[in-house]
């Protein structure tokens, strides 16, 4: 069976799915994206999701004229079309064609799923090495802080890293600060402390950033958003990613400097093993 996706209105086969040439992403990367997760059948944090997208499409005046509700029953129904439960998903908007009159015109909506291939288990046991973007992220762009499909940069850097074995790449903004990976957010924890960017660096509002900050709260971890610089994290006892597909990922080493004793410390597995508890609590029944 051929594998199925929903563009604007419909199902299709993926094989025959098409947008405009003249669509705003095609041609000035005038859009958004989402990268979700689905276990049972439940696309996790859908709500924050479809959150996100909606604030950055207001933040940066992309057309939109979808409702939550409706992209939400899309969402699953590709699912139930591709017979998937364990997942990863991609959701895109963009303004739609230029083609058409501005006062008419129609967002473009794509939706698709894949079986979720997850990171090897190795990287959780024994973390990974990330090294440095040779990039900055200049504070005054507009995009930053959205998850834009304007990605070029993010993708020359992840694959310059994976060059070097990495696994990721640190950003940091043009006055040195830390930001956040090429594909997620940094944390540092400090004297069983967690550090982490704050959202006006500007940084993504990853779902999975939230979910940890939920995680701390109810374990009464200290989460403190501030100023981070590479001192910070050559310094930190312990380092880990976060995005919705590798949930939290260990640092081992950052560059040639190795984090703590070069394996997940104590923290990070607790966090690791209540992230895994918060999932299935949230992803207990199949819609």
């Amino acid at each position: 069976m051929a594998e199925k996706v929903f563009l604007n209105d419909k199902l299709v086969d993926t094989d025959k799915a098409g947008v405009s040439v003249t669509d705003s992403g095609f041609l000035y990367g005038a859009g958004l994206f989402e990268t979700m997760r689905s276990y049972n059948g439940v696309v996790f944090s859908l709500k924050d999701h479809l959150d996100r997208l909606f604030f950055s499409a207001g933040a940066l005046s992309i057309n939109n004229t979808y409702s939550k509700e409706y992209i939400a029953d899309a969402v699953y129904k590709v699912l139930k079309a591709n017979k998937l439960t364990d997942a990863r998903l991609r959701l895109t908007l963009t303004g739609g064609p230029m083609s058409e009159p501005e006062e008419t015109r129609k967002s473009t909506l794509l939706i698709a799923a894949a079986k979720l291939q997850p990171y090897p288990p190795e990287y959780y046991k024994n973390g990974i090495l990330v090294v440095l973007s040779p990039f900055r992220q200049n504070t005054a762009e507009p995009i930053y802080g959205h998850k834009t499909t304007s990605y070029f940069s993010r993708m020359l850097a992840l694959k310059s890293a994976h060059k070097k074995g990495a696994a990721e790449a640190l950003w940091f903004t043009v006055d040195n600060r830390l930001a956040e990976g090429c594909i997620s957010n940094v944390f540092l924890v400090k004297d069983s402390s967690l550090y982490t960017p704050p959202i006006e660096t500007p940084v993504l509002a990853g779902v999975s950033r939230k979910t940890v900050f939920q995680i701390a709260l109810k374990n009464s971890i200290e989460f403190i958003e501030k100023n981070l610089y590479i001192s910070d994290v050559l310094d930190a006892d312990e380092v880990f990613l976060t995005n919705v597909i590798m949930q939290i990922m260990p640092v081992n080493n950052v560059e040639k400097h190795k984090v703590g004793n070069g394996k997940p410390g104590p923290v990070t597995k607790k966090l690791q093993k209540e992230f895994d508890e918060f999932i299935k609590n949230e992803c207990r029944k199949s819609k």
